[in-house]
């Protein structure tokens, strides 16, 4: 039931997934009425008076920081306080990560690096949403990351500096690794496993033979030849060739192609 409930209120604080809502239930969409700025909203709860939005205003001017956190710094307000007016100002829901928790099923899905860089934990699955908690909204590329990550429509809710930081350092210490299943082999790299184990298989008997075979013919015809040639040319002309040079050359040609025979498995 306290889940329910905050799923709810985190809807009806969400200015576009309560339009979203609206549209479900058949309600004509009146458009985004005008928020009021995140001054406006301290001045209106008095939280702060002109003067201290004056100093925050300089402060934050001098620092270089959003006037949201020149507001806390110089400690005109808790930051609960203020980070609830940021939330209103810009439409966004606000939680107590204290209260409402973290997604430890989610936790190790989230990369650590993401985590810790963007400041931000997963609070909550709802339908096909996941509400990431941060003290600012996500940048568009890191939703889309999660998005394509988790195959879920990434939603942020806003919650304290402090209160993400000791989140962060809880379930994301710096030795820490993101969950991943193990990535199925392609069909191209299956369809190719089965070709390189064909490939290293032992040849057959018969294409042992063969080669060897080939290889004898090989050596007989080269040996031939190359006796016949340097008999040439110590006898000056084919001419003068007898048949102990044929004789030689037929003995040394078969010698060659019985050693070609044998050698051959040693290089095939």
């Amino acid at each position: 039931m306290l889940n329910e409930l905050a799923k709810a209120m985190l809807c009806l604080t969400d200015s576009r997934r309560k339009r979203e809502y609206d549209a479900t239930l058949g309600r004509a969409d009146k458009g985004e009425l005008r928020r009021r700025s995140f001054e406006e909203i301290l001045l209106a709860n008095k939280v702060v008076d002109r003067t201290q939005l004056d100093k925050a205003r300089n402060y934050a001017k001098a620092v270089g920081l959003e006037i949201r956190d020149a507001v806390i710094q110089q400690k005109l307000t808790t930051p609960d306080v203020a980070m609830l007016a940021y939330a209103e100002a810009i439409g966004l829901p606000y939680v107590e990560l204290d209260e409402i928790g973290v997604a430890e099923d989610l936790v190790p899905l989230i990369p650590p690096a993401t985590a810790r860089q963007h400041s931000c934990v997963p609070v909550m699955a709802d339908a096909n949403q996941i509400l990431m908690a941060s003290p600012n909204p996500l940048v568009p590329d890191v939703e889309e990351d999660l998005r394509l990550r988790l195959g879920k429509t990434i939603r942020s809710v806003l919650c304290t500096p402090a209160s993400i930081n000791a989140v962060v350092a809880k379930y994301y210490p710096p030795d820490a690794v993101v969950a991943v299943p193990a990535a199925k082999p392609k069909a191209s790299q299956q369809a190719a496993e089965p070709a390189k184990a064909t490939a290293a298989k032992p040849k057959s008997t018969a294409e042992q033979k063969k080669q060897q075979t080939l290889i004898a013919v090989v050596g007989f015809n080269l040996t031939v030849m190359l006796v016949m040639v340097l008999a040439i040319f110590l006898r000056g002309s084919m001419g003068r060739l007898g048949l102990v040079d044929f004789a030689l050359a037929l003995l040394l040609g078969t010698i060659g192609a019985v050693a070609g025979y044998l050698l051959a498995p040693k290089f095939t």
